[in-house]
């Protein structure tokens, strides 16, 4: 079957690798199809679109928006303007957002008595600030082994450095990503279940679902299809790569069906 990542990070926003590196470990992999989605930033497509073009990389432009309604109320957009004032003066001011709920995420953990400060956590940071940097911070001082494990006794709901999410509503995600010419897309939907709104979301101009998912079992992947069946969205794949040390999926690419593929194609170039 086809290989698909249309969902990966790079260092500017929570991912370990650079842009390049990110690329070279898709076409490691056989992906056919990619796209750089970084947190609030395209400030990496660039970099990211020389090489993949270099190497005949089928490329698109893309981002992943963040919502304040849930932790992982994510939205992709793919085949967006970045030369969009307005889109990139709304991710500039999301990047902003971020930076206020990090301060406030290393004053809790400072009054819970964990030793950090904000230069540690933000050096770390080459664009998007994100939980990731405090919980890399965590781990390189001793307080937790991994990047999870920090999230998990840090960061987590109920933990001393949890701070709500913030951003736009799941429909302003979806209506920023189409204002700007772009595709909008449903990330990871299997693990947020419960804030599933699909008329809502189609109603403001979603295309697509990420049905080929690592944490997507095959009963979920069969539901999601159904759904993109009966709203008209597209199926979309991706791994959610973060580097080699993200602690995530350890390779980028999805294997997709080619008759999704065939649609990918039609609907994205």
């Amino acid at each position: 079957m086809p290989v698909v990542d249309l969902h990966t990070h790079s260092c500017f926003s929570d991912g370990t690798s650079s842009p390049e590196e990110v690329v070279h470990a898709a076409l490691k992999s056989g992906v056919q199809i990619f796209a750089l989605t970084d947190h609030d930033t395209m400030e990496g497509t660039a970099r990211a679109h020389a090489l993949a073009s270099e190497r005949k990389l089928k490329f698109l432009y893309g981002v992943e928006i963040s919502t304040c309604e849930h932790n992982h109320l994510h939205f992709t957009g793919y085949n967006i303007d970045v030369h969009d004032t307005d889109f990139q003066t709304f991710l500039a001011e999301n990047r902003q957002k971020r930076t206020g709920r990090i301060r406030q995420v290393i004053k809790q953990l400072q009054a819970a008595g964990v030793e950090i400060t904000e230069e540690e956590v933000f050096s770390r940071a080459e664009n998007t600030i994100s939980r990731a940097h405090v919980a890399d911070t965590l781990k390189a001082k001793g307080y937790a082994p991994t990047r999870q494990a920090a999230f998990r006794k840090y960061l987590v709901e109920g933990m001393p450095g949890y701070v709500a999410p913030i951003g736009v509503s799941a429909v302003e995600a979806i209506r920023r990503i189409k204002k700007a010419g772009g595709i909008a897309v449903i990330a990871h939907p299997g693990i947020v279940t419960e804030q599933w709104n699909f008329p809502a979301w189609k109603e403001a101009g979603l295309d697509g679902i990420e049905v080929f998912y690592p944490a997507h079992s095959f009963s979920m992947r069969q539901e999601l299809l159904h759904l993109a069946d009966k709203y008209g969205l597209f199926a979309s794949a991706g791994s959610d790569y973060h580097g080699p040390k993200g602690g995530r999926c350890s390779t980028p690419g999805m294997q997709i069906p080619q008759n999704h593929y065939n649609r990918l194609l039609s609907t994205l170039f």
